[in-house]
């Protein structure tokens, strides 16, 4: 969920590839289920929950004109956990964006409904997410934009990895927030529990 108490700032996070695979499992009863058509609902349902669209038909009508010129890279790259009911609870898509000329992969539109949040399927998410995109794209750079409102996700996309890039002109980002992403995540973390 996204925790709108904190400024909004953009970060965004590398995976290089020679990163260390990490491989978390999905609980009993949970299962992954790749987009089919149709699915496109279930998506924007997701999305709305945590709070990164006020209204589902305006995640509906992003995902149809971001993604569905594409429905056969959808059914290979949009991935979802379903629980036993296969009514579909968290997505992550690897999709693709160009950096000048250079087309990447990127991550992109993780979210667990909160109901099913930490559960760890975020983490059996993004280890079958990173499966699938060594498989498309081989082995390399992996790229992400979060915000500072998704900084529990952060932490998360460290354990597989990713790291926070000064990389400038990233996709439509400029990233020239990095030292100030730094600053503020520092300081959000200093007041997380201790584990």
């Amino acid at each position: 969920m996204l925790d709108k108490s904190v400024p909004y700032v953009n970060i965004l996070m590398c995976r290089p590839p020679e990163a260390k695979k990490v491989n978390f499992t999905l609980p009993e009863s949970f299962s992954y289920a790749m987009y089919q058509p149709g699915d496109e609902k279930d998506w924007a349902e997701i999305e709305t929950s945590v709070l990164e669209f006020d209204r589902s038909v305006d995640a509906l009508c992003f995902f149809q004109d971001y993604f569905m010129g594409s429905v056969r890279e959808l059914e290979r790259r949009c991935l979802f956990i379903q629980n036993a009911e296969k009514k579909k609870i968290a997505t992550a898509t690897i999709w693709w964006e160009y950096s000048g000329m250079r087309r990447d992969p990127w991550v992109s539109w993780v979210a667990v409904r909160p109901e099913y949040q930490g559960l760890g399927l975020s983490k059996a998410l993004m280890s079958r997410l990173l499966d699938i995109t060594e498989k498309i794209e081989g082995k390399r750079n992996i790229y992400l934009h979060t915000q500072s409102w998704s900084h529990r996700a952060v932490k998360v996309y460290e354990k597989f990895g990713f790291q926070i890039t000064r990389e400038p002109n990233l996709f439509k980002y400029a990233n020239d927030q990095y030292e100030e992403a730094i600053k503020l995540l520092s300081k959000i973390y200093s007041n997380y529990p201790n584990r």
